[in-house]
């Protein structure tokens, strides 16, 4: 909706939860969104009951009722917001909100006004508190005059309240009016009998579960409980634990099936999360049997079928059992669905095998989202993510060795999670799938939206590095570093097929195969002194070559105008087999753990060797645009500094 008033940092009140979000209120009705994503409640203005206003301290607040009994409380309008709120909402909307005023004088002496499912306590006119029935697990009387209500231990609550109301206790003495007894039953009884016909009707807490599915694994918090769904709850029972989840906790309902397996997921996210001990769960992760086949009959009156869950529940089901959890639960909550979309594996599944924290499990590609399962459930939505990376890849999908490669996510807030061990065969289905969301691809070290590899690598100059890259280009120029003050290495012809050396010298255009690479590094290792390419073992200068340094000899004179190299120059530009290296060292390495770093090189090089210009390709822009910079930061160092510190070029001599 175009139309409508935003008002920000509004507190959502009650035992909803207390998190600060956005409302919005629109011609069609009302809405509040949680910060930073999660839970957002949408309400029809044909579901509104009532509407009230109230200063409460420091700010005002707006209470709103629906039809199915549930309230809500919006904490936190400032003086001026109220009155556009009301104007608003009587002039689209047709409602005109009710003022309420708040006891303040501490006076617990009053009168008890019961409408619908809420139970409010008034000091005069004015409201002191109130709470719905809902959440009162049982009533008895205390003596004869008191009134015990306890509450439902709200499970969810305990993630972001350190104090929940577990009790509340109301003295009637026999005198009162607004209940009058008589001598068969005291006005104590006669409130009991009315907070019990409402509690009953509007949550079913004293009676039995609308329907309980029996046994079920629950991997995550672990174990085996008995699920029952009443009205306004769910309940998980099991030998250890007991938890009590009001629906209006859960956010959403995922049903994911496993792909040539015989479960099925079903996951019921929270906001706010269950707590067990200091860990909270904020996904149950159920397990149902697939080809399992239940029949259940709701235990719920016609009346109230048809009067508060039509077209919502029906009074028997009867099909598999993943299905027929995730129908009821649906019509109960009022959740919404999430099932597998467009998405498919190399297999034709609904998921990819991956690994995450050294945990292995299903990471499923969703419409809006992705889902690791089961452990530990993680949804990520796509609005949360800055940029996928993947790594390992062997440069846009070329075919490589390595049987593995992996996914980086990071988050708009700087988090990260990284996918690992994501077959090679899943990475076209898995690239088309993402780029078709219009995520953007941090691949190959630049931070552009991909719609192709050799877009990406177009133009690199203006882009921020990739941070990860550059820690691995860094590591690797380091080594080059100790390569260069080698002074006695000689390439020979059967070197060429694993090549060791990346930096040769400044002209480090990308080479087609690894005889013209070859053929590069001895043209710049021809700019060096000739004396250290004389034969070995001839008497003259082939022997004062290795003379001590301080003596004559033509090899340390040659040596002796060798500058320290400077530590601010920039570093040289990586050859396109050092690309190729870095991006599948790790995958030789775990296809082959035995095998000698040596020997990883060697079979790096025979990689390297039978690969096609157009699988060398990515790696040569990448060369390209790494000399581009290197030709960019050598002209500004020069500059800056008109030093030549490069002891392989020059005459030897100041």
């Amino acid at each position: 909706m175009t139309d409508g008033h935003h008002f920000n940092n509004i507190l959502l009140g009650g035992r909803a939860g207390t998190n600060l979000g956005q409302f919005k209120v629109h011609s069609g009705g009302l809405a509040w969104k949680r910060q930073g994503g999660g839970k957002t409640i949408e309400i029809d203005k044909a579901d509104l009951t009532s509407v009230t206003w109230m200063k409460v301290p420091r700010a005002y607040q707006l209470g709103v009722r629906v039809k199915d009994g549930l309230s809500y409380t919006f904490i936190g309008f400032r003086e001026q917001d109220v009155s556009s709120l009301i104007n608003f909402m009587q002039k689209n909307m047709g409602i005109s909100p009710d003022e309420k005023q708040l006891s303040v004088g501490g006076h617990n002496w009053g009168m008890i006004d019961i409408d619908g499912s809420m139970l409010t306590f008034m000091v005069g006119s004015k409201q002191a508190f109130e709470f719905s029935l809902a959440d009162v697990s049982q009533t008895q009387l205390q003596g004869k005059t008191d009134v015990l209500l306890e509450f439902h231990v709200d499970d969810t609550t305990g993630a972001n309240e350190k104090d929940s109301l577990m009790d509340m206790s109301f003295h009637v003495p026999t005198s009162n009016t607004q209940f009058p007894g008589n001598e068969n039953r005291t006005s104590a009884q006669i409130l009991l009998e009315a907070i019990l016909e409402r509690a009953d009707t509007s949550s079913g807490s004293s009676g039995e579960a609308v329907v309980t599915f029996e046994g079920i694994a629950i991997l995550t918090p672990r174990g085996r409980y008995a699920v029952d769904l009443h009205l306004s709850f769910l309940r998980l029972q099991g030998q250890a634990n007991d938890f009590k989840i009001q629906y209006s906790s859960i956010v959403r309902l995922f049903l994911l099936p496993k792909s040539n397996n015989p479960h099925t997921i079903v996951v019921v996210t929270l906001d706010p999360p269950i707590r067990k001990g200091q860990t909270l769960y904020p996904h149950i992760v159920i397990q149902f049997e697939t080809e399992t086949v239940v029949q259940k009959n709701m235990k719920l009156s016609r009346e109230l079928l048809d009067e508060k869950y039509k077209d919502r529940l029906e009074e028997s089901y009867q099909g598999l059992v993943h299905e027929v959890f995730v129908k009821v639960l649906r019509g109960l909550s009022g959740a919404k669905v999430t099932r597998p979309g467009s998405f498919r594996s190399y297999k034709n599944g609904y998921a990819v095998k991956s690994s995450l924290k050294a945990e292995d499990g299903l990471l499923y590609p969703l419409e809006k989202g992705f889902f690791f399962l089961p452990k530990p459930p993680t949804l990520i939505l796509h609005e949360e993510i800055e940029f996928v990376e993947f790594q390992r890849h062997g440069a846009g999908g070329a075919s490589m060795s390595s049987q593995y490669f992996d996914l980086l996510v990071k988050l708009t807030n700087d988090q990260e999670h990284l996918f690992r061990n994501i077959q090679r065969s899943e990475y076209h289905n898995l690239f088309n799938f993402i780029n078709g969301k219009g995520l953007k691809v941090m691949n190959l070290g630049d931070g552009q939206g991909t719609s192709g590899v050799t877009d990406v690598l177009r133009d690199t100059d203006d882009v921020a590095p990739d941070p990860h890259l550059e820690r691995i280009k860094n590591q690797a120029v380091s080594s080059e570093a100790s390569d260069e003050e080698d002074e006695d290495f000689v390439l020979h012809k059967d070197d060429g097929g694993s090549p060791t050396d990346d930096s040769g010298g400044e002209e480090s255009d990308a080479s087609e195969s690894g005889g013209e690479k070859e053929s590069s590094k001895k043209e710049a290792r021809s700019s060096k002194p000739p004396v250290k390419r004389k034969p070995k073992g001839k008497d003259g200068e082939g022997s004062e070559k290795r003379k001590p340094k301080g003596k004559d000899g033509e090899g340390s004179e040659k040596r002796k105008p060798k500058k320290k190299k400077d530590p601010n120059a920039p570093k040289r530009p990586m050859m396109p087999f050092m690309y190729f290296s870095m991006a599948e060292r790790a995958g030789v390495k775990d296809s082959n753990p035995d095998l000698a770093p040596t020997d990883v090189a060697k079979k790096l090089g025979e990689m390297w060797q039978k690969m096609s210009t157009e699988d060398k390709q990515p790696y040569i822009l990448q060369s390209q645009a790494d000399k581009k910079r290197y030709e960019k930061e050598s002209a500004a160092y020069r500059a800056a500094a008109p030093v030549d510190v490069d002891a392989g070029s020059g005459n030897g001599s100041d």
